[in-house]
């Protein structure tokens, strides 16, 4: 999957700190020092926009809901169609997950 030119040390080492996240308590230690709020929020946003898109919503619509611009939305329909495929991995998995609970 993906890695190209991002991939070095650094961001392996990154990587696998968030894999060793526990927990959600962890994940918000974790991001809360490592990022600031708008980053958080921005990475947040642009799941639930991948999401939305994912469900047919609109883009009139996925901006109501997120807030996102137009130029957010189709970037990140960009990448969840020509992407390194992680959107699609993750919305799955949560899905999966949350069927579980059902």
């Amino acid at each position: 999957m993906g890695r190209g030119k991002l991939q070095d040390a650094r961001v392996d080492e990154l990587f696998q700190a968030v894999l060793a996240l526990e927990n959600l308590d962890e994940c918000y230690s974790f991001f809360e020092d490592l990022c600031t709020t708008s980053e958080i929020k921005a990475m947040a946003q642009r799941l639930a926009v991948a999401r939305l898109l994912r469900q047919g919503v609109t883009y009139n619509d996925i901006a109501a809901a997120t807030g996102a611009s137009t130029a957010t939305i189709s970037r990140v329909k960009r990448f969840l169609h020509y992407g390194a495929d992680g959107y699609n991995l993750i919305l799955d998995r949560l899905e999966a997950k949350a069927g579980k609970k059902d």
